[in-house]
């Protein structure tokens, strides 16, 4: 049974949806393996900081069905889909991995490309699913994360 990873993120009403919603994934999924949560600045906009996490569960649905019922729990949760990719949101659900499915089908992309871009999405996965492997390219979540941590580092400017 394919384990399912799940990137929350919500800026709005954060601290009733971010457990709102652990209790409708719960309650839909079962048991869930959770990480702890981030405060994290937006990407690409102005606004409140996000709390973000990952979870996992297993599940025998297919990985268009588990995305299904994760739009369905954001829109419970007062989502919109008219709201712009980069923007203030009451909660946001996504399927970033599948096992080790590679899908690409229209809106579902697995893996997500936001795993190795975002540390929001990285870390917490990493802290989870340390020795769980990227299907692609088969590299640790946590050799992922410690190559993140090491090329920002490489980037920074320096305080002299």
């Amino acid at each position: 049974m394919p384990t399912a990873y799940i990137s929350i993120g919500s800026n709005i009403n954060k601290e009733i949806n971010i457990p709102s919603s652990l209790k409708a994934l719960q309650s839909v999924f079962g048991d869930l393996v959770i990480s702890k949560t981030y405060e994290t600045e937006p990407v690409g906009f102005d606004g409140d900081s996000f709390f973000n996490l990952v979870v996992g569960f297993q599940s025998e649905l297919p990985a268009k069905e588990v995305a299904k019922l994760l739009r369905q729990i954001e829109l419970e949760h007062g989502r919109t889909r008219e709201a712009q990719k980069f923007s203030s949101r009451t909660l946001d659900l996504d399927l970033i991995l599948y096992g080790d499915q590679v899908i690409s089908d229209g809106r579902l992309q697995i893996p997500r490309d936001e795993i190795e871009r975002y540390a929001f999405v990285l870390e917490p996965l990493a802290e989870i699913a340390p020795n769980e492997k990227h299907p692609v390219n088969g590299q640790t979540f946590h050799a992922l994360w410690q190559n993140f941590i090491e090329q920002k580092s490489h980037t920074m400017p320096s305080s002299k």
